[in-house]
């Protein structure tokens, strides 16, 4: 249970972190998944660096990791690949 409620939150979390980037994304919904699983680990990578080993990552802070991955993807593909 612990897996399928991951990989549904990094669904959201990838949802919310597209809404925070402007323009359109060209990243489809397994991407979106992946996008907001890769925002939280970046969040807490972040997160620990900064405050030490004992941090969790939170709701926003996953939204801010996955809008960070979602421009660097979006950016990486450009205006004419899908994927």
């Amino acid at each position: 249970m612990d897996v399928i409620g991951f990989i549904v939150g990094g669904f959201f979390v990838g949802l919310l972190g597209r809404l925070l980037v402007p323009g359109r994304q060209p990243l489809g919904c397994l991407f979106t998944t992946a996008a907001g699983m890769a925002g939280s680990l970046v969040a807490g990578l972040v997160g620990r660096q900064i405050w030490g080993e004992r941090y969790a990552p939170g709701f926003l802070a996953s939204i801010v990791g996955a809008a960070l991955v979602v421009f660097v993807l979006s950016r990486a593909l450009g205006k004419n690949r899908r994927f």
